[in-house]
């Protein structure tokens, strides 16, 4: 019952759009009382959960049948069944109906990198290794005790990709997100030197897996127009997210593991030592337009000791969640698509439990239902500004206003594109206020105020701020012009950017 969702996202380019994907696990999202969690009777809710807060998909951990449920999806026995443990193949038919009928895309996460030891999966299918490699070195992964895929043999790319296929045509998805990536390029992933077999050239890259992504990506995406493919790759392997013609292999967007590592370090720092390490923050832009990113703080952040997102911040409780508000607002701005595990939009305390539901009890509070609320504007002001999505991919989508302001620790940068209004993204990431901070501005104009992280109906301490600054012609920092700003401390500004031209030059 989706034909007019699918219509309308096959006129879409995901790399041109708002893309604000929010990840569950769909066991312990929320759990209705006395009724086991299904398919059918999560849907309705999720999708009116996620439709009034603003995302644009849903990101579901495996959903492949799976008979571990500590492995929470990852060690897949069923390549071609919707888990039973939520309902019928039919069921989750149901659901993504119910996703598009609210205008959310459905992904799910796709394991073809390895699969467990069970006698009743793949293991030994025909009482010889008809997945797994017959090298006894190179059959299984040295860190997770399960069976890697041979992909140099075609009965395993033939199955793989028609697992995926499968989805996208009978039930609808919207895309993929392809796990552990990097272990499938590199012959060496996890082993020591020598205990590996090198390919023909002597060195360390799986080509067949290589010549597989590409197969993937090229079926999938030629095949099902306006979906997405996406990559969980943690080195620098190049052309990620390139077309196979060039040498890349084919995904839509990567995850930017190296911004999530150093924005999440930065954060959880002393505020007081923030001055040395501002590069952190300013780092990702040296890489940024090397590949289509999504920038993900996922369910790996909050699990294993990690902390929760909102734990991980440094300082007081009123801090932390000033301090993940302003790193919520730095992140929306940035170039690079979105994506948020399930509770860490309102703040849960505790780490991700697969066997509970979320703390949705916490929502009684004040700092963690303006804290959802906040994320709720953040996600409708990044929708409603194309200049905040249109152009990710290279330097006409993005331009500093103020980037060595460390005894601060200030940073503003500007989204524009071609016709739209531009969006100005100021943050101060220390607890004291920073008045009076110039930022440069490339054109005359004004700002306007229209997202304030400090605000009190987002928890904030509502400190005084200008609602409009008038650009002057003082230049800073490169730019012809400049403006004067207030920024409360541990916050993040938004302002629309309203440029106009110089008649005097």
């Amino acid at each position: 019952r989706d034909d007019e969702y699918i219509k309308a996202r096959m006129e879409k380019d995901a790399q041109k759009s708002a893309v604000s994907i929010y990840e569950l696990h769909l066991g312990s999202w929320r759990k209705n009382e006395g009724e086991c969690v299904s398919y059918r009777n999560i849907a309705p809710a999720l999708a009116a959960y996620c439709k009034e807060m603003g995302y644009t998909h849903v990101e579901l951990l495996p959903i492949c049948e799976y008979p571990f449920e500590g492995s929470w999806g990852y060690q897949v026995t069923g390549y071609f069944a919707p888990t039973s443990r939520y309902g019928t193949p039919q069921d989750f038919m149901y659901f993504v109906d119910m996703m598009h009928e609210n205008g959310i895309g459905v992904i799910m996460d796709f394991v073809p990198a390895h699969f467990p030891k069970d006698a009743h999966g793949l293991a030994r299918f025909d009482g010889t290794p008809l997945f797994e490699s017959a090298d006894r070195r190179m059959a299984e992964h040295p860190e997770w005790g399960t069976l890697i895929f041979d992909f140099d043999k075609p009965q395993v790319q033939s199955f793989l990709v028609s697992s995926a296929m499968l989805f996208f045509d009978k039930y609808h998805i919207d895309g993929i997100r392809t796990d552990a990536v990097s272990s499938m390029l590199y012959l060496d992933y996890g082993r020591k030197n020598g205990d590996f077999v090198r390919n023909k050239y002597g060195e360390n890259i799986n080509l067949a897996a290589v010549e597989f992504l590409r197969k993937l990506n090229s079926v999938i995406l030629t095949n099902f127009k306006g979906c997405m493919t996406v990559a969980e790759e943690s080195t620098a392997y190049p052309l990620v997210t390139y077309p196979p013609s060039v040498g890349g292999l084919g995904f839509t967007f990567k995850w930017d593991m190296g911004y999530m590592h150093d924005t999440l370090e930065y954060m959880s720092m002393d505020h007081l030592f923030r001055r040395n390490s501002h590069d952190k923050m300013t780092f990702s832009m040296m890489y940024a337009f090397s590949e289509r990113f999504i920038l993900a703080y996922s369910h790996d952040e909050t699990v294993h000791g990690k902390k929760s997102m909102i734990d991980k911040m440094f300082g007081t409780y009123e801090e932390k969640f000033a301090s993940l508000k302003a790193l919520y607002g730095f992140t929306f701005a940035h170039p690079g698509k979105k994506l948020t595990f399930m509770g860490s939009e309102f703040g849960q305390f505790i780490e991700w439990d697969y066997k509970k539901e979320l703390d949705w009890f916490l929502l009684k509070y004040p700092a963690h239902d303006s804290l959802r609320e906040y994320c709720r504007a953040l996600n409708f002001a990044y929708r409603k500004h194309p200049a905040a999505y249109l152009i990710d991919d290279s330097w006409d989508g993005f331009i500093w206003l103020s980037v060595n302001n460390r005894d601060q620790s200030v940073l503003a940068f500007l989204r524009r594109a071609p016709g739209e209004k531009g969006l100005a993204c100021v943050c101060n990431f220390t607890p004291c206020a920073a008045e009076g901070v110039i930022i440069g501005l490339p054109q005359k104009g004004k700002l306007k105020l229209i997202l304030n992280s400090d605000d009190p109906r987002y928890g904030g301490a509502g400190a005084r701020v200008k609602k409009t600054a008038k650009a002057r012609k003082t230049p800073f920092e490169g730019h012809p012009y400049s403006a004067k700003l207030d920024i409360p401390p541990l916050s993040a500004l938004y302002y629309e950017y309203y440029a106009e031209e110089d008649t005097n030059e």
